[in-house]
């Protein structure tokens, strides 16, 4: 009953986080050019470093930049990329890398029994759920709810977000973007690089 609360209250708190926008794909697609540099033409980057754009969700993906324009979510690499873009300009570039297909990723073979693990059942004992609650059990996450999509995303880059969080459980240079319930910064302290690296790699490999 408690898991249901706090889902609950996660998933109002998401829905109040970003106002109501509706983005243009087409604008989206002429803006993304400047973007393709580093995410690729369509949004499935070449590098792990830089983020599968492509299918992450729409409400994801704007959230995601607004934060980073206004300084929520610290990201050096994109210093200068959206600081002078509108709301109306970054849900045009949501709609247009939601409307992507993404590509996809493989899970490490020495890596899936732990990494479904705790994709799956979570660690009880740490108090860390489990992955499928808001990003489906296939990994295609909750487009409507803002919970993005991890399969096929690169595994080195779902490890560094969880690492990153994981540190702003307790210090504000890691990630602290995720609301109030903290629910990222939670989950990623309950676990060990090891398991970071499994359910990065697991997530990665799902279909």
């Amino acid at each position: 009953m408690k898991n249901v609360v706090i889902l609950a209250s996660l998933l109002l708190g998401l829905s109040q986080a970003t106002a109501a926008q509706t983005g243009d794909a087409a604008n989206g697609k002429e803006l993304s050019v400047t973007c393709s540099a580093c995410h690729g033409a369509d949004g499935n980057s070449a590098a792990p470093t830089f983020p599968k754009l492509a299918g992450l969700g729409e409400k994801y993906l704007l959230k995601q930049m607004i934060d980073i324009r206004d300084g929520a979510r610290p990201v050096p690499t994109m210093v200068g990329q959206v600081d002078n873009m509108s709301d109306q300009q970054l849900a045009d570039l949501a709609a247009f890398y939601a409307s992507q297909a993404r590509s996809g990723g493989q899970a490490d073979p020495d890596l899936v029994a732990l990494g479904e693990k705790v994709y799956r059942s979570g660690v009880a004992e740490r108090k860390v759920a489990a992955c499928t609650a808001c990003h489906s059990p296939n990994g295609k996450g909750n487009a409507p709810a803002g919970f993005p999509a991890l399969a096929g995303q690169h595994a080195d880059y779902i490890a560094a977000q969880l690492k990153a969080y994981r540190k702003g459980y307790e210090d504000e240079s890691g990630r602290t973007n995720d609301g109030d319930t903290m629910i990222m910064r939670t989950t990623a302290f309950g676990l060990s690089d090891k398991e970071i690296e499994a359910v990065a790699s697991y997530a990665s490999g799902l279909k």
